[in-house]
């Protein structure tokens, strides 16, 4: 209170008087000092607690609650001390905060049971719990469930205290605290630190009090760090459940249980949106509500988006799903415009919020383009070699020099162990699943957070993009594919770059990398694949780049070879004859591309029954190489290769070893000992010298081959596992047919393993192993 002295009044009238500001005059007679007034709360502010004010030598007046009055009479100096009344305590049950309402069509979940089961099952002290999951899979919906149930629908039969606290910043949880602690605790809401500090230890058991049965829900903790200092006691009356998007070792540390919240399974999916339309009087067939989930990748909060969407456009589910594959239309484009459940954010603004703290991670400011690299690519699993390749740390290390500023302008290159720490950061924030104990498949990212992100990108930007990947799918691709399982991997990835970005792989000509599957699915021995590939190829290189392009012709070319693999010979005999009189008109007669597609032609003649007729046009072919590229060059080498086994093939086996064994002489001098080329001239010399007589030698060869070819393809390689088929019959030819059938059946077994049952190499070794194990039998009866 503010106030001044006035003149004393006369002496039979009023005495002196003291002004007390905003609350009116007091009076006292005789020369002493009077005191009254009235302080209330300010505009707008809830009523205070009754008060009273103590006035020095007068005694105590009290005041109606939402105000001080101050009376008295004093003689001389006044003193006035105001003291708050004593807060009342909230009885119990008592809940802080609002907890989110279930959603509409809520799906009860495994999550659910796995939750209760940890909280409910386990001691004398009860863990922390951590909801972590993508931003989407529901964490919030779960722990609202889990909070209601045990609140049992707001009758605190369960708990005395619950409090719900959205906990996406420090701030927002020692506020959260605080207000708890002002009306369980009686603490100061004018020291918000205090307050929540008071609740906390109030939280502690202490002997022989009450105990309070309580439950704290921290939803959505943005940053383990917030939490420091902050996580809520142990108690065997207490429970804490965080939800976040975090994976930050700090949250799994001890006194803490992580539980994953994934995505919807396929069933829980269309249940879902089964009873989300039903609720609105709508049915559509469940086949397509099954693909719909499917194109959603079973994330509950899309689900939610979209059953909203159809429901308010009217839409059916088809119309929605041709509108979603559109690759014009964007994520946000595809959420209604009210939010179901109360949603506070579409999807993809959630994701751009988890993506904006993970990019500000150390190493700062990769994680973003360590993303737009990955949405491109296979999101079932992108191998960790190729995001740590040359080409992708280039790409991370021009984004840092976009967007970190350094004092000397220069920007240190980004290196490989960078761009892990990246992916961690991705990781950490639940973007990813990184998981480099399996470095084929390390990366895994949802298929609509590729699509949110890759909805951010400019054309030209996602044209780089594309480019990029394809140089890094390149550069992490085995020039020799000894791990199948890296080879599977890159393939599926490359199919995902072409189906997201096919055009920008043609901008300059058709990207290497697209080569480098169809050749990498033959050698495999996916023959079948391989031409439905070259086929496709064939298509997009002729719409891209015309039918006369010599990059169009290439892919004619392996077209064909691949039809004819496939056991299609006549065709393919057919397409080369076409291919070679488009060529020589466009290319001219000498050009390398005409000379190879004469050689596939004189091959595909003696596939077709003219073993005379190839052997003939190879010795023509041989000596238009000669004098085009020169004796040494690889195709001239190759070619000599060719007509030596047509020559073979038409019954002269002595002169086609001869003819091989001079041939490889020459290839181990100019293309190294190791080159396949080399090995596989090795493997012709070794069955043309078994055809001419020498089992014995033919099988000694090809023993010596295979250690080579298990050093220098691998043991699993295709080429490999023909090499061992081809040793294992020419120890039956030399006599051994019960080594051979055992020989045989081991080969069965990895040929099973890596090229499938069904393979038609697979089938040919099973019939061989058939063959010799009936040989063994009668060698075994003979000898009897």
């Amino acid at each position: 209170m503010k106030w001044r002295k006035r003149k004393p009044a006369p002496e039979d009238g009023p005495g002196p008087g003291i002004q007390v500001a905003d609350t009116g005059d007091a009076q006292a007679t005789g020369g002493a000092t009077a005191i009254t007034g009235y302080q209330g709360p300010p505009t707008g502010s809830g009523p205070p607690a009754a008060g009273h004010v103590s006035i020095t030598q007068t005694g105590t007046a009290n005041a109606a609650p939402g105000s001080a009055a101050v009376t008295g009479y004093v003689a001389g100096n006044v003193t006035v001390e105001y003291r708050p009344a004593p807060r009342t305590q909230a009885p119990w049950p008592h809940q802080v905060g609002v907890i989110p309402s279930r959603a509409q069509s809520f799906h009860h979940r495994a999550e659910e049971e796995r939750l209760r089961a940890v909280v409910d099952g386990g001691g004398t002290a009860v863990l922390r719990q951590v909801l972590t999951g993508m931003g989407g899979v529901g964490k919030t919906q779960l722990a609202a469930d889990y909070a209601l149930t045990a609140w049992d629908n707001g009758s605190g039969d369960n708990l005395d205290v619950l409090v719900w606290i959205t906990a996406s910043t420090r701030t927002a949880v020692v506020t959260g605290y605080a207000q708890a602690g002002v009306e369980l605790c009686r603490a100061d809401p004018g020291d918000p630190e205090q307050a929540a500090r008071t609740f906390l230890a109030w939280l502690t058991p202490k002997a022989g009090a009450k105990p309070c049965r309580w439950l704290i829900v921290l939803d959505d903790v943005a940053d383990p760090d917030d939490l420091r200092d902050l996580w809520p006691p142990a108690s065997p009356h207490g429970r804490t459940l965080a939800t976040t998007r975090r994976r930050d070792a700090a949250l799994a540390g001890e006194g803490h249980r992580l539980i994953e919240v994934g995505l919807f399974t396929q069933a829980e999916a269309v249940a879902y949106l089964i009873r989300a339309l039903a609720a609105h009087g709508r049915e559509e067939p469940e086949e397509q509500l099954t693909a719909l989930a499917s194109d959603l990748g079973y994330l509950p909060l899309a689900l939610a988006q979209a059953a909203a969407y159809l429901i308010d456009s009217g839409e059916d589910t088809a119309a929605y799903r041709e509108w979603l594959a559109d690759r014009a239309t964007t994520l946000a484009d595809t959420a209604s415009d009210r939010l179901p459940d109360d949603q506070a954010l579409p999807l993809a603004t959630t994701w751009s919020l988890s993506l904006d703290r993970a990019d500000a991670l150390r190493p700062a400011g990769l994680a973003r383009p360590m993303l737009q690299l990955a949405t491109l690519l296979d999101p079932n699993g992108i191998p960790q070699a190729v995001l740590t390749s040359a080409p992708a740390l280039a790409h991370l290390t021009t984004h840092r020099a976009r967007t970190c500023s350094h004092p000397t302008g220069e920007v240190a290159p980004v290196l490989p162990e960078d761009a892990v720490r990246a992916l961690r950061a991705l990781h950490r924030l639940s973007l990813i699943d990184h998981t480099p104990d399996t470095p084929h498949r390390a990366v895994r990212v949802h298929q609509l957070i590729q699509r949110a992100t890759r909805d951010t990108l400019t054309p030209d930007q996602h044209a780089q993009l594309a480019r990029t990947a394809a140089d890094a799918l390149l550069a992490a691709w085995p020039e020799i594919e000894r791990d199948t399982v890296l080879a599977q991997a890159l393939r599926a990835n490359t199919t995902a770059l072409t189906t997201r970005a096919e055009q920008a792989l043609y901008r300059h000509g058709a990207h290497r990398v697209l080569h480098r599957v169809g050749r990498s699915l033959g050698e495999a021995g996916q023959v079948t694949a391989a031409r439905d590939h070259y086929q496709n190829f064939t298509n997009s290189a002729t719409s891209h780049l015309g039918p006369d392009h010599p990059l169009t012709f290439f892919v004619r070319n392996r077209l064909a070879w691949w039809r004819g693999q496939a056991g299609d010979a006549a065709g393919a005999r057919t397409a080369f004859a076409e291919l070679l009189e488009d060529m020589k008109r466009v290319l001219g007669p000498n050009h390398p591309g005409t000379l190879t597609a004469r050689g596939h032609l004189a091959r595909l003649l003696g596939e077709t029954g003219d073993a005379a007729g190839a052997a003939a046009a190879f010795a023509e072919l041989l000596n238009d190489w000669v004098r085009v590229l020169g004796s040494d060059h690889p195709n001239t080498l190759n070619t000599r290769s060719n007509l030596a086994y047509w020559l073979g093939e038409t019954g002269d086996a002595a002169g086609a070893a001869a003819t091989f064994a001079e041939v490889l002489d020459d290839m181990k001098r100019v293309l190294g000992p190791n080159h396949p080329g080399t090995l596989t001239s090795r493997g012709h010399l070794a069955r043309w010298l078994g055809e001419a007589g020498d089992a014995a030698g033919a099988a000694a060869t090809f023993a010596e081959l295979l250690e080579d070819m298990k050093r220098v393809l691998g043991p699993d390689h295709p080429k490999t596992l023909f090499a061992r088929g081809h040793l294992a019959r020419w120890l039956g030819e030399a006599g051994d047919a019960a080594g051979a059938a055992a020989a045989f059946a081991e080969l069965l077994d990895d040929m099973k393993r890596v090229l499938g049952p069904d393979h038609p190499e697979t089938l040919t070794v099973r019939s061989h192993l058939a063959y010799w194990r009936e040989a063994a039998a009668v060698d075994l009866s003979t000898d009897s």
